[in-house]
Formats: structure tokens, C-alpha cells, sequence
């Protein structure tokens, strides 16, 4: 039996995660959720210019909402030492080499190679560099970049998502590692970290597939063994447009700002671009039993805003009381009649914040539309003895179509003006009991209450 998988969810802090991220971060975080695995919050946050603390809290504060809760948070910050100890194994192993070309003259070495009809590969020119010359170059002010030498095999892989995958590593540039200030780029410290961490299963965005083989001669230089890749589609807006954490386009904070339910987005994140249909979902163990990422397509998937909105509605007609006992208790719906007014309402909501309003139209005061006076003279007159219950309207309507022969919206559109000051909204049959007898009576007779 293979042993629980240990994923991770690796966002540079630099900005508000958009719903692409969001669908890596799900992605993981499910997998690991249907197998019983770890799944980890790693902050690349290396470049100390652009990542931020408040970003690295925005990002935690969105996944909660969604419903992630990461097992292990690390920040990449704190691990500078590891990272310089694997830098020190690969110079040992050969693996890693100095290089002094400015960034100006690498420009020129490619569009000399692009000219010449040659792919533009790094020729390893600093390979060829004597003692003296690169004692030379260091005394004139240059400091080295740090370049890893790639094998120029043919790296395979079976990709999670992708199936069998492959990349001749002799078409690459040996990738650079450490910049000339001594900081690292991305590749190494991701690669220390996967290792250290125990990570079984690397699943991201296809973006990244070119820099696996790469990756993967890392892992086996420095471990023996690479975990198991998967690269999964990307999303785009819905014009086809990317998606980016610098516009602030479909952030998951914009998204909860607008009152979308955080189940809908995560359904549509991850179920859109699948063998799946979009579907409402109950909770987030019912979607981990939907994803699998051999399903995925292989093509970009398009993130409809207007197809979430109506997701969101659709959720959040099925949620039970108990689901959104607390949200609606901080809405200052409340007490007794709380779940009766939810389970009456929700049908007719597109976001749960409205169920006040009709917490307002049950119990507090209405200014009532009168639109008929004599017809809504009748209905008080007679108006059925309480209790009140979910038979009431029945009863009462039936009677006042066979005194006046009034049927559809000629019999029931005055009554709902008067009684909710509001054109349209939930079933009356499951308002009325909630309302109450004297409440009712009043607003059919034009009083405000």
C-alpha cells in the first residue's frame, strides 16, 4: 500500500492569489485530503524586495477561507543555510559552476546564435575560462553567477496529469542558480526544500513543465530521486485572457468581497477543464472525491465569472442551517426562528448576506405597498384563526379566489406588496408562520410595522 502522499502549495508572497493559484492550491490540497496526506504552505519568499508579511497573511487568511488548512507553514526566508549547503555539494560534485557574462552580453551571444539559425543555448564559454582569466574578470569588479550543469540526457517522466512525458536536456541552457548579489532563483531553494520536506507528489501549473527536467537532475544529483511530477492546465479569464496577481483579476479577496460562496469557487477552480461536469457540491470531502488529476485536460480552461455567480447561487441554495448557523448569527440572524427563516429563504438567495433583509421582512418593520385596498380589506376579513403554519396560505388564497375569483398574480401580487414590500422573494406558505397572524393582519391594513 503507498504511503500517504506530502504535497505543496509554494506562492511567491508578492501580491493577492487569483483564482489560478487558487486551483494549484486546491489541486494539492485535495489530493492529499482524498489519500490522508500532508499538504504544505511553502512561502517562496526569497526576494526580499517584493515579498511581503502582509501578503504571506492575505494569502494564508484567502486559503482558511476556502477551507485549507495547511498542515506546515514554512517560509523560504528562514532556510537560507540549507539552500547554501546544497549550493556547496553541486560546486563539490561539479555540478555547479561559475559564470561572469553580463546580462548585456548574453543578449548579444543569442541574437548571434538566433542569426546564425542556432538555437540560443548558453555555449559554456565560462567552462573554457583559465585561472588567470577568471582571477582577471573578478579583479576588474565582475562577480560570478552560478550555473548548473545539466547532463545532456533525455529526462522521463510519468506526469501525474500528463501521462509520459520527456525533455531533451541537450536543448537547454544550463540553468543559472544563484544571481551575482549571491540570491537565489527559484529553482534550487524548491528543489532543497521538496527534499527536505519529505514531498512525494509536485502538482502545478503546465507553466512549469520545461524547468522539470531540469529539476528532476537536481533531485538526483542532490537525493538519489525526484518525487512524482503532475502539471495541470491553466486557467484563463473568461475572455481568454491570463490571469495575474499584479492586476488583482478574479483574487479570491475580490471574489469574498462580493459575497461569492467560497464552495462555488473552489468547485469551479477545480472542476472546470475536467472529465467532471461544474456541479454545486456540499463540502470540500464530496469535491476531493470528484478530482482526480488524470482527468484534466490538457487545454487552457476558461474561469467564467458569470457562470461562478450562478454556481454560487446554486450552492448556497443546498447549504443546510447547520453550514451557515454562524454566518447568518453574525448577520444578526438568530434565535428560534433562525433555521425556519433559512430553510425558507435560501432558495431565493444569490447571497447569504440577503437573508437579512428577510429576517427584516419576518420580524422587523415593512412600510407596506397597498395596491388594491378593497381586495386587501377581504383578505383581512378573512384571514384564518391561528396558529399559524406552512397550510395557512394555502387555505387562506383558496378562499379568497372562490369569494373573488381572482387567480395568479391578480390574487397573490397584492398580498406580497403588502405583506414584504417587495415585488417579488420566497414562498409566502413558508414566510407566513414566521410573520405571524398580527403582524400580517397589520401590513394588509397599510400599517408600517
Amino acid at each position: 500500500m503507498a504511503s500517504p502522499p506530502v504535497v505543496r502549495f509554494a506562492p511567491s508572497p508578492t501580491g493577492r492569489i487569483h483564482i489560478g493559484n487558487a486551483r494549484t492550491a486546491l489541486l494539492n490540497w485535495l489530493f492529499a485530503r482524498r489519500r490522508d496526506g500532508t499538504f504544505i504552505l511553502r512561502f517562496d519568499d526569497t526576494d526580499p524586495e517584493r515579498s511581503k508579511a502582509e501578503y504571506a497573511d492575505a494569502i494564508e487568511a484567502d486559503l482558511k477561507w476556502l477551507g485549507m488548512t495547511p498542515d506546515l507553514v514554512r517560509r523560504q526566508s528562514e532556510r537560507m543555510a540549507a539552500y547554501d549547503e546544497a549550493a556547496a555539494r553541486l560546486r563539490t560534485l561539479g555540478r555547479l559552476y561559475a559564470a561572469y557574462e553580463t546580462a548585456d552580453e548574453l543578449d548579444r551571444r543569442r541574437k548571434r546564435q538566433q542569426a546564425l539559425g542556432r538555437p540560443p543555448i548558453y555555449d559554456r564559454a565560462a567552462l573554457r575560462l583559465s585561472e588567470a582569466e577568471r582571477a582577471a574578470l573578478e579583479a576588474s569588479g565582475r562577480k560570478p553567477h552560478w550555473r548548473f550543469l545539466l547532463e545532456p540526457t533525455i529526462v522521463h517522466w510519468d506526469d501525474v496529469v500528463r501521462g509520459e512525458s520527456h525533455i531533451d536536456c541537450a536543448s537547454l541552457s544550463d540553468p543559472v542558480l544563484r544571481r551575482e548579489d549571491g540570491t537565489y532563483l527559484y529553482t534550487l531553494p524548491s528543489v532543497v526544500d521538496d527534499i527536505d520536506f519529505g514531498i512525494t507528489h509536485v502538482i502545478r501549473g503546465e507553466d512549469h513543465v520545461t524547468n522539470t527536467a531540469v529539476q528532476i537532475q537536481i533531485f538526483e544529483a542532490l537525493a538519489g530521486a525526484a518525487p512524482r511530477f503532475g502539471h495541470h492546465n491553466l486557467l484563463t479569464d473568461a475572455g481568454g485572457g491570463g490571469l495575474s496577481k499584479r492586476t488583482g483579476a478574479l483574487s479570491i479577496a475580490s471574489l469574498r468581497a462580493k459575497g461569492i460562496e467560497s464552495l462555488a469557487v473552489a468547485a469551479l477552480a477545480v472542476l472546470v477543464g475536467s472529465a467532471e461536469a461544474v456541479r454545486p457540491v456540499d463540502s470540500l470531502d464530496e469535491l476531493a472525491g470528484l478530482v482526480d488529476p488524470s482527468h484534466l485536460s490538457h487545454g487552457a480552461a476558461r474561469f467564467d465569472e458569470a457562470e461562478l455567480e450562478a454556481l454560487s447561487a446554486r450552492t448556497l441554495h443546498r447549504l443546510s442551517y447547520a453550514a451557515v448557523a454562524d454566518r447568518l448569527a453574525a448577520l444578526g440572524v438568530a434565535g428560534p426562528k433562525a433555521e425556519a427563516l433559512w430553510l425558507a429563504v435560501r432558495g431565493n438567495l444569490s447571497r447569504l448576506d440577503d437573508a437579512a433583509i428577510w429576517r427584516e421582512v419576518v420580524e422587523g418593520e415593512v412600510a407596506p405597498i397597498v395596491e388594491d385596498a378593497d381586495f386587501l380589506k377581504l383578505a383581512v376579513s378573512c384571514a384564518p384563526e391561528g396558529p399559524w403554519d406552512q397550510s395557512t396560505w394555502g387555505a387562506w388564497t383558496t378562499r379568497l379566489k372562490e369569494l373573488t375569483g381572482r387567480k395568479g398574480r391578480a390574487l397573490f401580487h397584492p398580498l406580497r406588496l403588502a405583506l414584504t414590500g417587495r415585488e417579488a422573494g420566497p414562498e409566502l406558505a413558508a414566510l407566513l408562520p414566521l410573520m405571524g397572524r398580527a403582524r400580517a393582519l397589520a401590513r394588509l391594513s397599510g400599517q408600517s410595522v
